[in-house]
């Protein structure tokens, strides 16, 4: 996926389904690199760097203002 870049990193597959969630309510694409091995062994994350939110160049500022809110108004530590 040609200008698609890292955003943020999670360490546990359940800590991205709130951010599927919202990205998807705002029509953002994106996808998970490593979900799938981190879900299948989470003792992967370590050696695989985590699950990293990948984004396109268009949609960053959109993407960290969302992340930013979700830090910011529910106390949920996403990056």
């Amino acid at each position: 996926m040609e200008n698609f870049i890292t955003i943020a990193v999670f360490n546990y597959q359940h800590e991205t389904l709130i951010i599927k969630n919202l990205l998807e309510q705002e029509g953002i694409a994106y996808f998970f690199e490593n979900e799938t091995i981190v879900g299948i062994d989470p003792f992967a994350t370590i050696a695989y760097g985590g699950i990293k939110l990948k984004v396109h160049l268009n949609d960053e500022a959109a993407v960290k203002e969302i992340l930013k809110e979700l830090n910011e108004d529910n106390n949920l530590k996403i990056v």
